[in-house]
């Protein structure tokens, strides 16, 4: 997911929490806004297990 993408899934996320908390969602809104948070999740997570990896321990002499 770039950038954009994550911008545009927040955005639409929003929406949807707002619409939600003040008249309601219909079912294909609950459905677009499951399948939204389920993207914006697994990037999440992809995105942490991707710094993760690359951590590097070194020792007080800069050794690996």
């Amino acid at each position: 997911m770039n950038e954009k993408e994550h911008d545009q899934y927040i955005k639409r996320i929003n929406e949807l929490a707002r619409k939600a908390k003040s008249v309601g969602l219909t079912d294909d809104e609950l459905e677009e806004r499951n399948e939204l948070r389920k993207r914006y999740i697994q990037a999440f997570k992809s995105n942490l297990r991707n710094q993760l990896e690359n951590i590097r321990f070194v020792d007080e002499d800069d050794k690996q």
